[in-house]
This record gives structure tokens, sequence and C-alpha cells, in this order.
């Protein structure tokens, strides 16, 4: 099935929807990481976390999730786009835990009940807007509602699930979330508020076939669900042996010509999807001779 999101509305306009089946994305993104079961779900859940809240935005607007928990995962950090391309990493890949009591993988005690949660929004605007809130469970989908709630003051509710295999693989993940808009009747409100406690766990509908817009139908079977907006949505980072070049060259001359003589190569490594970069002897002189160029030439 392919990962996809789609934007919705229900109830006339009164609620607002998205939903996502992300396995490949998650996949990818753990598999570059080399995650282990419980790390894999507190970044499978935060790279969909961000694909949702870009759901809304420019295809060129940027969303940055910051997780700060005082779990043994560390920092989690997402970016996404509104064309549907997310990356993102942990500090700790290499972390899993015993279930916790619901026989789930404990993504709480990965990520930690202590800490903060920030959503940065770069909307193409003068200054980014940004909005922190404490975490209120580590389990990050709670976190992501009370994030709606208190800093952008939209009651909502955002669900978020990763199945993980024996063998580490990712065996299906996807999410959902809804925002009542201004006006919301308490009927819809208390509609909403049923459906939500009566769905099923989302990697269950998606091991039964279900794909983004099944999801949204039966998460609001009663609300008369109309699709705006269907997009794809990826693992996708936007690295290049070109920009970490530029970042050696900003290292200046004396640390290259250092790189240079006492090992003869480099290798860069991308935060967000683990790419490596190798640079040997000859472009690290061709590299020297092009800051030496352009210092010559502001003289």
């Amino acid at each position: 099935m392919e990962d996809q999101l789609i934007k919705a509305v229900a109830y006339d306009g009164q609620v607002r929807l998205s939903s996502l089946v992300a396995t490949h994305m998650v996949q990818e993104g753990c598999q570059r990481h080399d995650t282990w079961s419980t790390a894999s779900a507190a970044l499978g859940r935060s790279l969909m976390g961000g694909a949702l809240l870009a759901s809304d935005i420019k295809d060129d607007a940027i969303i940055t999730l910051k997780i700060m928990g005082n779990g043994p995962v560390g920092k989690i950090l997402v970016t996404a786009n509104g064309k549907g391309e997310v990356k993102g990493y942990l500090d700790q890949p290499h972390v899993s835990l015993e279930e916790n009591s619901k026989g789930k993988l404990d993504v709480k005690g990965a990520v930690g009940e202590e800490g903060s949660l920030t959503v940065i929004k770069d909307l193409g605007l003068k200054e980014p807007f940004s909005g922190q809130v404490p975490l209120v469970s580590g389990e990050l989908a709670e976190d992501l509602t009370y994030y709606l709630a208190v800093s952008e003051q939209i009651p909502s509710a955002v669900g978020l699930g990763v199945l993980v295999n024996p063998d580490e693989s990712i065996q299906a993940a996807g999410g959902w979330m809804i925002q009542m808009m201004p006006g919301a009747t308490e009927e819809t409100i208390q509609a909403v508020e049923e459906a939500v406690q009566s769905l099923p766990h989302v990697t269950q509908l998606i091991e039964e076939g279900m794909d983004a817009s099944q999801i949204a139908n039966r998460l609001l079977p009663q609300g008369d669900v109309k699709i705006l907006d269907t997009r794809t949505v990826t693992f996708q980072c936007s690295c290049s042996k070109e920009r970490f070049s530029k970042g050696l060259i900003s290292l200046g001359e004396k640390e290259i010509q250092q790189l240079i003589d006492e090992d003869g190569q480099a290798e860069a490594v991308c935060h967000f999807c683990n790419e490596k970069y190798a640079y040997n002897r000859q472009e690290l002189e061709n590299l020297l001779a092009l800051l030496r160029s352009s210092s010559d030439k502001k003289k």
C-alpha cells in the first residue's frame, strides 16, 4: 500500500481531519538510523506527527518538531514540509524496552514523562512561529493533542501508531488528527468524541488493508467525510555532498589542511538521514584550493 496523507472535512465543515498511512516512510527512517523496537516506535510517531502538523501549510513552508524528554532516546528532532517530505532523528536509536502494562511498546518509557515539546513553523514570514508545552505523557499523540489545545488553542485529538516486527522491520504505521472548527455544535463535539473512543487502533485498521481515506471514513462514519486533498508522504532529506562541501569550506584553511595532513580523507554524516559522504585527499585539496581562491578575490 502506498503511503498517503489525506485532508478532509466532516460534519458540514465543523470538523477538519487528516489521516495517513506511513508504513514505508517510517520503515525508511528507522532503517536509516538502525533503530531498535521502542526507539522505532518513538521515531515513527514523531515523523508522522510532523507530517500531520504540516498537512495544512504551503509546499515550501517547514514545521520542526522537537521533543526533549528525560527518557533514554534523548532528543527527537523532525522537520516536515507541505509537500509531504519528512525527515528526523533521535539521539539514541538503540533503545528496546520491555512492553508496558498493556502489552504495547513502551514509548512513554523511551521518551520520558518530563520535558518539553516545541513546534516551530517557518511559513516564509519575517519570523517563524514557535510554541512550547511540557510533555504530558511521553506517548506523543497525547502530547501533540495538548500542544494544539494550549499553544494553538484548537480543540483536537491525535492518534499515532507504529507496529514493529520481531526482526525490527515496520509492519504498520499510521495516524490521524481531528480538529474542531469554530462554531462546532455540542452535538458534533459529542459525536466526534464517541467516534474517537470507539475507533480501533490505527495499526489494526492498516493491517486490515485500509488506506488513508478509508481510515478517515472509519474515524467519522457519521460525519459525511469530504476528501479535500491527497498527497504522498516520504522520508526525504535535502542533504547533498555539495552542501557538506560548503560546510567543510566553512571550517577554514587550517582545519582542512589538518584533515589532509593527518588523515588524507574525511567523512561527513547527516544527522537527519544518516547518509555518509566521503572525501578523498584530492577532493579535500580541491576544497582547500577553492577556499584560497575565494579568499584571494576578497583581498
